[in-house]
């Protein structure tokens, strides 16, 4: 990935886990993607591997479907922006039809109603097309020993989406979703150091985005940010 790792989340003893490779058989996977030059690189990519054998592709969900009933899969990499069924809907059917197949979505959509769709119908990972090789089989694998893999944006965006932080595009002031998120549980009457325990942050991290967003909003301390973010419908 680009800038941050994959978190790989929800092992059968709660936590952070990483999957074991199965060193004596491949995992064997249908890549499922509407576009011919995504599709075949990746299929090109994971089958050099020795512990990936990539037995079929599909080009819609349809065919996704029925590639999965004839080979039986431990995986399939599913597109969601697909012909004739989309990858939700392909989810969905696989989960009814094949429940022992992981389904692992590989998407360029990052929002969280997208992978919450996703998730809900059934798949057990989801994945940004940003993600390098070794994310993939990571998350293949993991997939398929019962584990599931966020990307860690989608993480962020589910929890800022559980936390009723608004979408960017509904932040005024050019602030950033984060800072939307921080403003809110200043809000609620968070301390910086109960904003770092809820967050995951660093306590200069926080103060650096509490900076920006009196900044943004001309705020000169937390009691006109807190005005602010009621003046603006945030809380």
């Amino acid at each position: 990935m680009a800038d941050r790792p994959v978190r790989e989340l929800f092992g059968s003893k709660g936590g952070y886990v990483d999957a074991a490779m199965d060193a004596d058989k491949p995992l064997r996977i249908v890549v499922a993607d509407d576009q011919a030059s995504v599709r075949e690189g990746i299929a090109l990519m994971l089958n050099v591997l020795p512990d990936i054998d990539v037995v079929a592709t599909a080009a819609d969900g349809q065919q996704a479907l029925d590639r999965v009933a004839e080979q039986r899969p431990d995986a399939i990499l599913l597109d969601l922006r697909m012909p004739v069924l989309d990858g939700v809907e392909t989810a969905a059917r696989l989960a009814v039809e094949h429940p022992e197949v992981a389904v692992v979505i590989l998407s360029t959509y990052a929002d969280d109603e997208t992978a919450l769709s996703a998730l809900r119908a059934g798949a057990r990972s989801f994945l940004t097309k940003d993600v390098d090789r070794a994310g993939i089989v990571r998350a293949l694998h993991s997939a398929a020993s019962g584990m599931a893999v966020i990307d860690a944006r989608v993480q962020d965006s589910l929890l800022a989406a559980a936390r009723g932080v608004p979408e960017p595009a509904t932040l005024p002031d050019g602030l950033t979703r984060r800072e939307g998120e921080i403003l809110v549980l200043v809000a609620r009457g968070m301390t910086n150091a109960e904003i770092c325990e809820e967050l995951f942050l660093t306590v200069n991290t926080v103060k650096t985005h509490i900076n920006r967003i009196f900044a943004k909003t001309s705020s000169r301390d937390r009691v006109a940010a807190i005005d602010y973010a009621r003046r603006n419908g945030l809380v």
